[in-house]
């Protein structure tokens, strides 16, 4: 938690004095009088503030995503805060699911599972004093079938635990010190909005063959070669990650031993440092990491069986 003034207000619950005094002369005689003091204990003001601190957009897939906020006691007392996630906002291309909120336990802004303390349902901060802030965590699932591009938002909110309502509004006795605690400019509650868009990407594999028989024709013939051509391309706007082919041998054929290329450049057979691998069931290639945009031809051949 982080300690954040930008002014220092008068504390609430504090008892604010106010005594006048006169003197004058008196035939020769200086005297002084003095008034009776008049009391003004000072009212909690209930004033959060509620800021994303995720840069424009968090870029998400499918799967879980976090996003950050930070909750500020602009107030003058110690106050703990209510926080709601709202995950289906108007204009969402999809809504996420909420799985937690926590908080960063070890302020390090960064979100550590096991480490950052998860809020139990309704979650409740723990007590600001004023001027301090607390980062918190909003854990969500983002759905399967995303498009690329596709935008959502997801609305944060923090309420002052003693009350909201419109500004002004009055809880009698219940601010610090037994004073009355009073909804702030906020009315005690405020909004932050985190934004996500979808990166993903789509693998798309087009396969063909061409066939060599043994009289310089394209019979499928005994004896003939099927070489097949895998066209492996990326779109999206996201990098693919692990990104291997196999293709099985058909039946009724062999492997040409050799035949295995990757962009026109032959790959071993054997298990090695390149991408690629041949045995008689199999042909696989290990493209790794793939950029979106991008485009892989594998070759190989097989023997229809005499």
């Amino acid at each position: 938690m982080s300690a954040a003034k930008a002014a220092d207000p008068t504390p609430a619950g504090i008892v604010i004095e106010s005594t006048a005094q006169a003197s004058y002369d008196d035939g020769g005689i200086t005297r002084n009088v003095t008034s009776n003091t008049v009391q003004v204990r000072v009212d909690e003001l209930l004033d959060p503030v509620a800021t994303a601190l995720d840069a424009g957009s968090l870029e998400v897939r499918p799967g879980p995503a976090v996003l950050s906020f930070l909750v500020s006691n602009a107030g003058n007392g110690p106050e703990a805060f209510n926080l709601e996630v709202v995950t289906s906002v108007a204009g969402n291309a999809f809504d996420t699911t909420l799985d937690s909120i926590a908080v960063d336990t070890n302020s390090n802004a960064t979100y550590d599972p096991g480490i950052d303390q998860i809020l139990s349902a309704p979650a409740v901060t723990e007590i600001l004093a004023p001027g301090a802030s607390l980062t918190i965590f909003v854990i969500l699932s983002v759905p399967d079938g995303i498009e690329d591009g596709a935008q959502s938002e997801v609305s944060f909110v923090a309420r002052a635990a003693t009350g909201n309502g419109a500004p002004g509004n009055v809880f009698a006795g219940a601010g610090e010190n037994g004073s009355d605690a009073i909804a702030g400019l906020s009315g005690g509650e405020a909004t932050a909005i985190g934004q996500m868009v979808a990166t993903t990407s789509i693998v798309a594999l087009q396969k063909s063959g061409t066939v060599a028989d043994p009289f310089g024709g394209s019979a499928a013939v005994p004896g003939a070669t099927i070489t097949y051509n895998i066209a492996a391309s990326v779109t999206g706007s996201a990098q693919i990650d692990d990104l291997v082919i196999t293709d099985q041998i058909p039946p009724g054929t062999q492997y040409v031993a050799g035949s295995l290329a990757l962009d026109g450049t032959p790959l071993s057979d054997v298990a090695d440092s390149d991408a690629g691998e041949a045995t008689p069931d199999a042909i696989t290639v290990n493209l790794g990491t793939v950029a979106s945009g991008s485009s892989n031809i594998i070759t190989f051949a097989v023997l229809i069986a005499e």
